[in-house]
């Protein structure tokens, strides 16, 4: 059995403020130790639950800060960027499963750093009609390559926005948002105590039953608002995108695949503007 465990930062435990999610400064360098911590916490747990190999993909930012002389030995590391599946590289080795770790909720949200792949240029992002954050878009991938999520951990924002996507998940809570800046967190230690205990749960779960992926059938109509006019028309520089308002524009696909690769593809464009 063969999990793949997507980490993220801005859902783990102790960080709260856009300094530990930028590299550069001594606030990101012990949350990407966090980071590196709540990932091995869950390689262990689903070892614990029969999981015979595990990769372990750096799904924040440059896709580069989880520390791989700090990781546990008994996974690979993806890391970089560019990659096609972005926050899913891994998946190309035939997984069984899907961790999300550290995970956030969607743009506009009330969550703790709440975004959606790119907070600069991304307001919402609705995929056939369903307004999607970065799990409901990298689940509906992983979906649609038969690849079930099993996992997620994250703030409660996340976890109320996410958990009728992935009936089946367990779900840790790191922390309670009261805001995009605050809120009340787990200590590192009881979060990677309990992250362990529900990867161990979850892989002995999957190998009872395995949850059905959550699919979204093509084809795919992606409608995006943008954080201004200036990115909109930035943006339809691309021909095959429609423009709707000032600050909304459409595109259809045939894949998730390709709507995902499509949005990473508009996120870089965005650096044009910053």
């Amino acid at each position: 059995m063969k999990i793949l465990i997507s980490t993220d930062i801005e859902g783990v435990a102790g960080v709260f403020h856009a300094e530990q999610v930028r590299a550069g400064n001594g606030e990101y360098e012990r949350a990407r130790a966090w980071m590196t911590a709540e990932a091995n916490a869950a390689v262990q747990g689903a070892i614990a639950g029969g999981a015979e190999e595990i990769l372990v993909n750096d799904s924040h930012g440059g896709f580069r800060n989880l520390l791989p002389d700090g990781l546990d030995e008994r996974a690979r590391l993806v890391l970089g960027k560019p990659r096609y599946l972005g926050m899913m590289g891994g998946l190309e080795e035939d997984c069984d499963a899907v961790f999300m770790i550290g995970y956030h909720s969607r743009s506009q949200g009330r969550g703790i750093l709440a975004h959606t792949i790119n907070s600069f240029a991304f307001a919402r992002v609705l995929i056939n009609g369903m307004e999607l954050g970065e799990a409901g878009l990298y689940g509906a991938l992983a979906g649609e390559m038969g690849v079930p999520v099993i996992l997620g951990t994250g703030d409660d924002v996340f976890i109320s926005e996410t958990r009728d996507t992935f009936p089946g998940a367990e779900w840790v809570q790191t922390k309670v948002a009261h805001g995009q800046g605050s809120g009340i967190t787990l200590s590192p230690a009881a979060s990677r105590r309990a992250i362990a205990a529900a990867a161990e749960t979850a892989v002995r779960n999957l190998k009872k039953q395995a949850p059905v992926p959550f699919r979204i059938a093509a084809p795919i109509e992606c409608r995006l608002q943008t954080q201004s006019a200036a990115l909109a028309d930035l943006f339809c520089m691309w021909p095959t995108l429609e423009r709707v308002d000032g600050v909304t524009l459409r595109f259809t696909t045939d894949s998730m695949q390709a709507a995902v690769r499509t949005l990473n593809s508009l996120a870089a464009m965005s650096f044009m503007l910053r």
